[in-house]
């Protein structure tokens, strides 16, 4: 018997076995009963439907295997292409700026030999030694509400353009006056601004949201700036460029935005209350059945105020799966240039060196943050500051925590003028292997954690040896102030991340696939309503 033969008297046999069970007819007899009440002469014989049901699997089935497969393999590779060119354009980037950098040296040495020639020759040598070492002052403005390493990216590159960076944190009056009052005050936000070791000053009042040509005249005077700094996306507000009379006075240069970040995607997450920010650590291991329980029980002792608390989410039970899996990445591209850029400066510490070690989670980084940090690094001369891994916060602290992803929040770290080293998805206990390999000579923690439950235990090696020390927290400002902040004013938060993540997507639209509203699945998309690139402005690096 041929093979063609025995599939057919197989295929036979099979729906002959499905005709005559009593579930096929049950499903014939209903489907002919409705068939007699509309009328129809001719009714459904069990052979033939379950030959028309066999049929319409196997067509199905095939399609998948043929078609559908392959239209997968194609949405992956366009997708790989895509995350290329964007490493590509991310390169791109940062050899204009290098670039430019270069045009305005130039630019610098012209003026000076005009200036030289100009000058008397009594006072040529004067001139030429005060101009030689001059350095270039860079100036940037922003709100820098929740400040995150997309704003610290930015510094970073404004910077590269010169050598001394000043920067101007706009004034809750004014911010509220333009886009809504911010959730960090003035001390807050400048407490962020003062931590970035990209900083290297910082003015003393506020600026204006928006700047006028008076402003911008007083702020060159005043600080001897070269050039006024902001990303490369419009900045639009009531039909108003911020940056008109800086551009008019010629002393306007742009900086690419960090893409993949912002405080839009931020609060959206606390709001959304989803895991697919996580990166799945390499120590993701399955959580024990005495492990859930455990946090089962803390669960029930949260206040209302817990970062457990579901009054962020209307999605159900906000109570983690200990099961489920972490989740994507982030829209963040990580990429070992960008930690390379973060890392500039860090050097091994040297032999008489005092090392002090600090870890935790350094999720939503913020001012309480660097001021234990900064408490830290006085007790010592090098500090290396650990950072746990996805899976041991969100075990430890559950909900859809940590909020940013480990690469997102070593390069928060990094940012923080206090840190010296980090170690990347630190170990949660304090091992002898761990002090001895670091060289640890204290480990500390600050008065003020999330983690109290676990501290005698991980902490055990560290206190048996004496090196373990409690620090007083400067300040008691943490997450659940940042999230009961969100929580009082969800409905307007909710509304205005709306709005921003319309214009997001607008941007990115036009960014990368261009005006026929076509994404890269070969998917046409509408366009969002009074959204574009100048609607986009809101959600910039400086915002």
């Amino acid at each position: 018997m041929s093979m063609t033969a025995w599939i057919v008297m197989a295929w036979n046999g099979m729906l002959e076995y499905c005709a005559e069970s009593a579930l096929v007819m049950g499903v014939v007899e209903r489907l002919n009963g409705v068939l007699r009440r509309k009328g129809v002469q001719k009714l459904v014989e069990p052979d033939e439907f379950c030959l028309a049901v066999g049929s319409i699997a196997l067509t199905l089935v095939g399609y998948y295997y043929l078609m559908g497969r392959r239209h997968v393999r194609r949405r992956k590779r366009l997708a790989e292409d895509l995350r290329v060119a964007r490493l590509q354009v991310e390169s791109l980037q940062e050899q204009l700026l290098a670039e430019q950098a270069k045009d305005m040296q130039r630019l610098r040495k012209q003026k000076q030999q005009q200036q030289q020639q100009e000058a008397s020759s009594s006072h040529e040598g004067e001139k030429q030694s005060s101009t030689k070492n001059r350095e270039v002052r860079i100036f940037m403005d922003g709100a820098f509400d929740m400040m995150h390493y997309g704003h610290m990216n930015a510094f970073r590159l404004a910077r590269s353009l010169g050598t001394h960076l000043v920067v101007g944190i706009n004034s809750d009056v004014t911010i509220t006056q333009c886009k809504g009052a911010p959730l960090m005050n003035d001390e807050e936000r400048l407490a962020m601004v003062k931590g970035c070791k990209f900083v290297d000053e910082v003015l003393p009042e506020s600026c204006p949201y928006i700047m006028n040509k008076e402003y911008i005249d007083f702020v060159i005077s005043k600080y001897n700036i070269d050039y006024v700094i902001h990303g490369d996306d419009p900045c639009i507000v009531d039909g108003k460029d911020v940056y008109e009379a800086a551009k008019k006075a010629g002393k306007f240069q742009s900086i690419p935005r960090t893409e993949g970040v912002s405080t839009t995607d931020i609060v959206g997450r606390m709001l959304l209350m989803t895991k697919e920010h996580h990166y799945p650590s390499k120590t993701d291991t399955i959580i024990s059945t005495e492990s859930d329980e455990e946090d089962g029980e803390h669960n029930k002792d949260m206040d209302a105020g817990s970062v457990r608390s579901r009054t962020l989410s209307d999605a159900g039970d906000a109570r983690p799966n200990r099961w489920m899996v972490l989740g994507h990445k982030s829209k963040f591209l990580t990429t070992s240039h960008m930690l390379r850029n973060f890392s500039a400066g860090v050097k091994a510490p040297e032999p008489h060196m005092k090392i002090i070690y600090i870890d935790g989670a350094w999720d939503m980084f913020h001012c309480g943050h660097v001021a234990i940090l900064e408490a830290a690094k006085k007790r010592g001369d090098y500090l290396i500051v650990g950072i746990h891994g996805d899976a041991v916060v969100n075990r430890i602290r559950g909900s859809n925590l940590p909020l940013m992803n480990l690469h997102e929040r070593v390069l928060s770290v990094l940012g923080c003028r206090h840190v010296d080293d980090v170690l990347i998805d630190a170990p949660y206990d304090v091992t002898p292997e761990m002090v001895a390999s670091l060289k640890l000579d204290e480990v500390v923690r600050g008065s003020q954690s999330d983690d109290d439950r676990h501290e005698y235990y991980r902490h055990a090696y560290p206190k048996q040896k004496n090196m373990f020390v409690v620090l007083d927290s400067p300040n008691d400002f943490s997450m659940n102030h940042i999230l009961e902040r969100i929580k009082k004013n969800q409905d307007t938060f909710q509304s205005k991340i709306d709005r921003k993540k319309r214009a997001e997507e607008s941007y990115y639209q036009e960014r990368y696939y261009g005006n026929n509203g076509t994404n890269m699945n070969g998917i046409t998309t509408e366009p969002s309503n009074g959204s574009g690139p100048a609607a986009a402005a809101t959600s910039s690096t400086s915002s």
